[in-house]
């Protein structure tokens, strides 16, 4: 879809009415955002009515920008999973009464979304979860595990995968709903990682109900539906850095430098400076990739170019946390926050924290599918390599070998 003026010009008068109307710094988050939702600039791409004015995706970045620069709220930030994964996944598969009843919400940050599809042994392989969703009438009674769910202990709504059919192929059984995490028979249960804090949660899940109403796509289809938020997840931690040049992780590093080594000539500082500077153009390269692959996303279902981007920012993130690291040279062997341990309002790569953002980088390789399965995608669908041999792709899930 091409930006004309006309489509220029009519955001920015939206978002001109929208600033003038609810000045940011006046006006409370939740009406600041549902005023954005209602005046189609919560995603532009999206069907009027549903939180967007149908017009090309790359005016969000403009509609973002400028109300960033006027300190307005993010529902990006309040609500990284809602925002980023489930939003485009309902607008996709949802039926017009689960748009209506829950794009709003999620967009302004009064019901937080998790994601509920990672097994104790279903990580990688998520087709093979184990979680099962058996018929009663109008409703599902869910029983299982699920586990690395990420704010599930902030989270009003979770996006679950469950097996309904055991008796097809794995990827055939699948059915999605959307479940209220607080009902009857879910239990949210913390992770501490290594930063000290539980970001990640196990859930369990015991005769809890869900209704047919909140069936996700069709019965079956689940994996269809996963898939769509599978690949606008990794767009959106590839591509979870601001759209300003030198932003992000890097942005940290250079700071330090600037700080701690710009008037030192020594071999080390040079040494230093050399490895800095090798990250930044490598930062440069992976955000602009990165803005290309999320305005292919914001037209449809993203390709195999989110698996790129977030291949690159897994691995960049770690060397640039790395060399952060060494940039404060004997102070790095001290944690500033003595591991304390917290259940955190938010998640995040750990702002400038070093220590702690170099610890929680960790997770970025494991995180929305690890490293080797993005290597496997880039390598089947974008090199046409042969594909890894699957003993188990035509029989029927319940005669699978699990361990």
């Amino acid at each position: 879809m091409t930006v004309v003026a006309t489509d220029t010009e009519r955001v920015d008068s939206l978002v001109d009415e929208l600033l003038a109307d609810f000045p940011p710094r006046e006006t409370d988050p939740v009406t600041f955002l549902g005023a954005q939702f209602d005046r189609g600039l919560a995603w532009v791409h999206f069907p009027e009515g549903e939180g967007g004015l149908g017009l090309a995706p790359a005016l969000q970045v403009r509609v973002t920008s400028r109300l960033a620069e006027a300190g307005a709220p993010s529902a990006a930030m309040r609500n990284v999973i809602g925002y980023g994964m489930v939003a485009p996944t309902i607008v996709t598969h949802g039926t017009e009464e689960q748009k209506r009843r829950y794009l709003r919400p999620l967009f302004t940050g009064e019901e937080v979304w998790c994601q509920l599809f990672s097994e104790p042994g279903s990580g990688s392989d998520v087709a093979s979860l184990s979680t099962r969703a058996e018929r009663d009438g109008d409703e599902w009674v869910v029983n299982g595990q699920k586990v690395w769910t990420t704010v599930a202990h902030l989270a009003a709504k979770g996006l679950l995968l469950a097996r309904t059919n055991p008796e097809v192929p794995k990827h055939q059984g699948i059915t999605c709903f959307l479940i209220d995490m607080h009902a009857p028979g879910v239990e949210v249960r913390p992770l501490y990682q290594m930063t000290g804090e539980a970001e990640f949660n196990e859930v369990f899940f015991a005769d809890a109900r869900v209704s047919d109403k909140d069936r996700l796509g069709g019965e079956g289809e689940g994996w269809r539906v996963a898939i769509t938020t599978l690949m606008n997840e990794r767009v959106s931690i590839g591509g979870g850095v601001s759209s300003r040049r030198g932003s992000g992780p890097i942005d940290v590093a250079v700071d330090l430098y600037r700080r701690r080594w710009a008037g030192d000539s020594s071999p080390h500082a040079r040494a230093l400076r050399d490895r800095l500077m090798q990250l930044w153009v490598a930062s440069e390269a992976n955000r602009l990739t990165n803005q290309r692959a999320a305005d292919l996303r914001r037209k449809g279902t993203p390709g195999p170019e989110g698996s790129v981007g977030k291949l690159a920012f897994a691995e960049l993130n770690k060397q640039i946390s790395s060399l952060s690291v060494d940039l404060l040279g004997a102070e790095r062997i001290l944690h500033s926050s003595n591991y304390p341990k917290v259940r955190p309002s938010g998640v995040g790569m750990g702002g400038p924290d070093v220590h702690k953002q170099f610890l929680r980088t960790r997770a970025n390789s494991i995180e929305g599918g690890t490293s080797e399965v993005m290597k496997n995608i880039l390598g089947e669908r974008v090199l046409g390599l042969p594909g890894e041999p699957r003993a188990d792709k035509d029989l029927p899930w319940k005669d699978v070998p699990r361990s």
